[in-house]
């Protein structure tokens, strides 16, 4: 669409998949509501909004927008000071927005902090891979597209083979199995240069893509698995906003990598491009190994009887 449309394209396709996804959403998906109605927490909401932005912003400060230091670590002592003012708040109120007791679930609490860590690496992805495609390695934009259609297909045949390999292994073999498959191979992204074979570049993303398709559909189920139909809805609130700001801050993080690595090698010619490229495929691999210790804290019987049922 970029390059032979306008990049205005890349948007607007949203559009009609967004309705499709609305209906399937409105039909499909169970309406659970909590047993009493409660007034929506508008304070609450303000710091935590407010928290989730000055923290993205500090993120990004520090890749694609360039901010002074100062500036990055003031935005960030914000986000901290709103985020920190909110549940200290939503301890002490009746009926807030995310309340501090979703937390005393400890499948949720240990789903939705690996969820944090774990997608950094998969934010990074999308972003980091197109661009070594292209600027690293000089294809074109609809070659890089086309590239990427292995990892997409792969995703969506993970999907499938989800539940039978969750419910044989369990969450907490597969989550921590799969998320150091998934930091291994994203470091294996960096291994690739001008003299790999094309076929085994789309082999390897792939492979990438099932492996991180199978992270997040049993990232996101043993998250929310143990909570009950009141707390259902506050739950997966929390797990969209920490996902969301997740693969945010995997993408600023990415950005600064690469933009200090490549401060790193010098002047700007293709060999030292593509190792500012394989420096950072291999430092998000590391940074996603260190999320398995996280699921690893769950217990082997955790989510294999609502799986089963």
């Amino acid at each position: 669409m970029v390059q032979y449309l306008t990049w205005h394209w890349i948007f607007l396709i949203n559009l009609p998949v967004g309705l499709v996804g609305c209906y399937a959403a409105f039909k499909f998906i169970p309406d659970l509501r909590g047993k009493q109605k409660s007034r929506f927490d508008s304070l609450g909401f303000v710091l935590f909004g407010a928290a989730m932005l000055l923290i993205t912003i500090a993120m990004e400060g520090l890749g694609e927008l360039h901010l002074p230091h100062l500036r990055v670590m003031l935005l960030l002592f914000a986000g901290m000071a709103c985020l920190i003012a909110y549940w200290l708040r939503a301890g002490r109120v009746a009926n807030p927005l995310f309340s501090p007791s979703l937390f005393n679930t400890r499948t949720f609490a240990i789903g939705l902090f690996g969820n944090l860590f774990a997608r950094l690496g998969s934010g990074a992805l999308p972003f980091l891979v197109p661009l070594l495609l292209q600027v690293a390695l000089g294809y074109s934009p609809s070659q890089a597209g086309m590239s990427m259609l292995p990892l997409a297909a792969a995703a969506i045949l993970a999907k499938s083979l989800a539940r039978p390999i969750i419910e044989r292994l369990g969450y907490r073999l597969v989550l921590t199995a799969n998320t150091l498959a998934l930091g291994i191979m994203l470091a294996s992204i960096g291994l690739v240069s001008e003299q790999t074979p094309y076929w085994l570049l789309l082999a390897l993303l792939a492979i990438l893509g099932a492996i991180n398709s199978l992270q997040f559909t049993a990232m996101n189920a043993v998250t929310l698995i143990d909570l009950d139909d009141e707390n259902a809805s506050s739950g997966n609130s929390l797990l969209s906003v920490v996902a969301q700001l997740s693969l945010s801050l995997g993408v600023a993080c990415a950005g600064a990598l690469l933009g200090g690595f490549s401060a790193e090698v010098g002047s700007a010619t293709q060999d030292t491009v593509l190792s500012a490229f394989q420096l950072t495929f291999f430092s998000v691999g590391v940074m996603t190994i260190f999320a398995a210790a996280i699921f690893s804290l769950l217990s082997e019987h955790d989510g294999r009887m609502m799986v089963q049922d």
